[in-house]
C-alpha cells in the first residue's frame, strides 16, 4: 500500500486481507476500495471490499465465539486486561492512526494527533468502568401486588448480560472515534463484534483490528469486514446479530431501525443533527463568534453535532452577521499537514457537491449569501470549500432545516428567550446545543427546555464520559459514559430461594 507522500507511513500487515476469526484471510472477490486523498484527489490505498459470503463467514466467526468461546464467560475484569492490551497498542500506533485520519479525510494534522490517544482512552474507560458498573443487582423480596406473584422469600436479582454478537458500522468523517465507542463497551460487556467501516477511510480499523490481534484476543471476538451498502445491509438482516451499533445519516438510521424491526434485533443509532447555539441579548456578539466560529471549521463542518443555526436576538442579528463573516474570512484554508491551517478539505467530492448544493438552494429561497458559497478558488485540487455565513435565515428555509455537512452557517433572528428555544426545538433533529449568556440561571433555564441530547454553555461542549445521543430524528440510544454500556447488555430477573455464595 503506498501513499502519495512516501514520508507519511501507515504500515497495514494486510492491507489486502480481511480480518476473521482471528486470522487474516483472503477476500472471497477481487473487488477493492480505493481510498482517494481530499487533499491531492488521487487514490492513496485500496481494502478488499468484502462480499456477502465474506460477511457470512464473520458472522459466523462471532457467533461461534459468543456461543461456545470463552470470551462471554471471562470475568469482567479478566476482559478489562485484554482491553488494556488494545488501548496500549493503539497509543503506539498513535502516530499511523493520525496520518491514516488525515490522508483519507483531510482533518488538519494537529487536531488528527490526538485521535490515537482518544481511542485508547475509550478502551481504557470501559476497562476501568468495569470494577465499579453494576452488573448483577440484589433486590429484596416485597410483598406479593398479584395472584400469580410469590410471597415466598428468597433473594431476586437483576443480572446484566452481553447482547451478543453486534454489528459496528462506523462513519467516515471520524471512523476511529466513532468506533471505539461502539467496540469498547461492546467487548467489556462480553459481546463478539464485527467491524464494518466506511469504504472511503477504513484504514483505521484495520490497525484497529491489528491492534486487537496483538493484544490477543480469543478468535472471532474481533472481526473485520470493509462493505458496501448491499453487504452492509446483509449484515443488517443476518439472524444471527443480536445487535447493530450505527453512526451516520438519519436516512440510513431509518433503514436500519425497519430492518432491525422486522426480526426484533437490538439497536442503537447516533444520527444526524441541525443543532443551534442561541445567544442570549446579555452575551457580546464579538465573543460568541470568537467561539463559534473555530467550531465551524472543525472537520471542514463533517460533524453531526455542529452548531449550524446560531439564534439571536433580532436587535443583535446584523452585529452578530458582522463579527462571523470578519472572523470566517480570516480562516486559512490549506493543507492538513500545514501547522498554519485552520480548514482542510471536505472529505470526498460527492459531499464538496452536496455542500454546494445546499449553499445554491439557501440563495434561491432568499438567504441572504454574506460570505463564502463557493469553492475555494486559490486550491489547485482538492474538495476545499469557502467557511460560508447565510445571514437573515428563516427557520422554514432548507439551509435551516436540513444538515448540510460543511462549514456552512446560518443565522436566525428571534425576538426572544422564548421565541428562541422555540426556533432551537423546531427542528426534527435534537443532537446538540448551546446557550451563550454570561446569567447561569438563564443558561439553565434555556438548556432544560431545548429538547436536545447535549446542551453546553458558552460554547460547543460535549462529554463523553457522561454520554452522547440525540432526541427525535437524532438516534436512539446513548454512546460513552455508563449509559454507552447499558446499550450492550440484556436484563435478567433471576428468584432464587436463597442468595448464591457468588454475590
Amino acid at each position: 500500500m503506498a501513499f502519495v507522500d512516501p514520508s507519511i507511513e501507515v504500515r497495514l500487515a494486510h492491507p489486502d486481507q480481511l480480518y476473521i476469526d482471528g486470522r487474516w484471510v483472503d477476500p472471497l472477490t477481487d473487488a477493492v476500495f480505493e481510498v482517494i486523498s481530499p487533499s491531492t484527489e488521487r487514490v492513496i490505498a485500496s481494502v478488499p471490499a468484502a462480499a456477502r459470503e465474506d460477511a457470512d463467514r464473520a458472522v459466523a466467526a462471532a457467533r461461534h465465539a459468543f456461543d461456545d468461546g470463552p470470551w462471554p464467560r471471562l470475568s469482567h475484569a479478566e476482559r478489562a486486561d485484554y482491553m488494556r492490551k488494545i488501548a496500549a497498542e493503539l497509543r503506539r500506533r498513535a502516530p499511523e492512526i493520525a496520518h491514516a485520519w488525515t490522508q483519507q479525510m483531510g482533518i488538519l494534522y494537529a487536531y488528527a494527533q490526538y485521535g490515537g490517544a482518544a481511542a485508547a482512552r475509550d478502551f481504557e474507560f470501559y476497562a476501568d468502568l468495569s470494577t465499579r458498573f453494576t452488573f448483577v443487582e440484589h433486590f429484596e423480596p416485597v410483598a406479593a401486588t398479584y395472584a400469580y406473584e410469590s410471597n415466598d422469600p428468597g433473594t431476586t436479582l437483576l443480572v446484566r448480560e452481553p447482547v451478543g454478537v453486534v454489528v459496528a458500522i462506523a462513519p467516515w468523517n471520524g471512523p476511529l472515534g466513532a468506533l471505539s465507542l461502539k467496540v469498547a463497551p461492546a467487548l467489556i460487556a462480553g459481546c463478539t463484534v464485527i467491524m464494518k467501516p466506511a469504504p472511503e477511510t477504513p484504514l483505521e480499523t484495520f490497525i484497529l483490528a491489528e491492534c486487537a490481534e496483538a493484544a490477543g484476543l480469543p478468535p472471532g471476538v474481533i472481526n473485520l469486514v470493509p462493505a458496501g451498502a448491499e453487504v452492509s445491509e446483509h449484515l443488517v438482516r443476518h439472524r444471527d446479530v443480536d445487535k447493530i451499533a450505527f453512526t451516520g445519516s438519519t436516512a440510513v438510521g431509518q433503514r436500519i431501525a425497519c430492518i432491525c424491526a422486522q426480526r426484533t434485533a437490538r439497536y442503537t443509532l447516533e444520527l444526524g443533527g441541525k443543532s443551534a447555539a442561541i445567544v442570549l441579548g446579555d452575551y457580546d456578539v464579538e465573543e460568541a463568534a470568537a467561539r463559534l466560529v473555530p467550531t465551524q471549521c472543525m472537520m471542514t463542518g463533517q460533524v453531526c453535532a455542529a452548531l449550524t443555526r446560531v439564534i439571536v436576538p433580532r436587535e443583535n442579528h446584523d452585529a452578530l452577521v458582522s463579527a462571523f463573516v470578519r472572523q470566517m474570512e480570516s480562516v486559512r484554508i490549506g493543507d492538513p499537514y500545514d501547522p498554519e491551517s485552520q480548514m482542510g478539505p471536505l472529505a470526498i467530492d460527492r459531499q464538496l457537491k452536496r455542500v454546494q448544493g445546499y449553499v445554491d438552494k439557501g440563495i434561491s429561497e432568499g438567504a441572504k449569501l454574506s460570505t463564502g458559497g463557493g469553492r475555494y478558488k486559490a486550491a489547485e485540487r482538492g474538495y476545499y470549500f469557502e467557511p460560508t455565513v447565510f445571514s437573515d435565515v428563516n427557520n422554514a428555509m432548507t439551509v435551516a432545516r436540513e444538515e448540510i455537512f460543511g462549514p456552512v452557517v446560518s443565522i436566525i433572528p428571534c425576538e426572544d428567550e422564548a421565541d428562541a428555544v422555540r426556533i432551537s426545538n423546531d427542528s426534527i433533529y435534537g443532537l446538540n446545543g448551546s446557550v451563550f449568556t454570561n446569567d447561569i440561571e438563564a443558561a439553565y433555564r434555556v438548556a432544560r427546555n431545548m429538547r436536545t441530547g447535549t446542551v453546553g454553555h458558552n460554547g460547543f461542549k460535549v462529554d463523553l464520559n457522561v454520554g452522547f445521543g440525540g432526541f427525535k430524528q437524532s438516534g436512539i440510544g446513548r454512546e460513552g459514559g455508563k449509559q454507552g454500556v447499558l446499550a450492550y447488555l440484556e436484563s435478567k430477573t433471576i428468584k432464587l430461594d436463597s442468595a448464591p455464595r457468588a454475590l
